[in-house]
């Protein structure tokens, strides 16, 4: 039997995370979008994957580019880090490679068990937790928290219990990184996901942060070109 060509392989996965996602969409449309149904939603999601990342339409299964160029520039010298709802892991990885002591982590377990289980000599502590009751010892805890699509994961009255509970992560004079999907119109969008407004980002701007560089680009979906920023913000001492 012929071995399939990477192509093969490339084009068969992308297919059935094409139908991956159109059933993800339904289910995540189908839900009451408060914080237990949200919850259950991505627990739902990982459970019923059966390891098969395809089935996971946000796991890029590669770090960020602009947060792998941003650690590039800005290695860690064994700097506490936390990676917000890891997913699968990737992020969290590229940081830990950058010298940051990282924790990840993320409120499904099966999340959990599949990030450890893809990178068996990791240096990054992967643990379940919730945004919403982290332990203790992580408020104002971290040098470096990165926060990858969870904002827009959440609905929008449920932004600002949000924010403040990313921004109390991270430790004062310490470093956040905001990796979000974006929109110009300044009405609710119809989510999930909720991209969000330039005015949504600078409620850290309340939080006694603020903002040091701020990257605009597009990422291609299929035949559609999705707004994204990349910010990265200080907090003051």
């Amino acid at each position: 039997m012929t071995k399939p060509t990477r192509e093969q392989i490339d084009a068969e996965f992308a297919a059935r995370r094409a139908k991956a996602r159109e059933e993800v969409n339904k289910l995540d449309r189908n839900t009451i979008h408060s914080e237990p149904e949200r919850g259950a939603f991505f627990n739902t999601v990982y459970d019923r994957a059966n390891d098969d990342a395809a089935q996971i339409p946000w796991a890029d299964l590669a770090p960020k580019p602009q947060l792998a160029a941003w650690l590039k520039a800005n290695p860690g010298n064994g700097q506490t880090a936390l990676d917000i709802a890891c997913g699968l892991g990737d992020n969290a990885e590229e940081i830990a490679a950058a010298r940051y002591d990282t924790t990840a982590f993320d409120l499904s377990q099966t999340a959990i068990d599949w990030a450890k289980q893809r990178f068996p000599s990791s240096k990054v502590k992967y643990l379940a937790a919730s945004l919403f009751e982290p332990p203790m010892e992580w408020r104002g805890g971290f040098e470096l928290v990165n926060e990858c699509y969870t904002l827009q994961a959440l609905p929008p009255q449920m932004l600002d219990k949000s924010t403040r509970a990313i921004a109390n992560l991270v430790k004062p004079g310490g470093t956040l990184l905001v990796y979000s999907r974006m929109r110009h119109n300044i009405e609710t969008p119809d989510g999930p996901p909720w991209p969000l407004h330039e005015n949504d980002l600078m409620k850290f701007a309340d939080l006694g942060f603020s903002l040091v560089a701020d990257e605009r680009f597009e990422v291609v979906r299929g035949e559609r070109k999705v707004h994204h920023q990349f910010a990265h913000w200080h907090k003051s001492p």
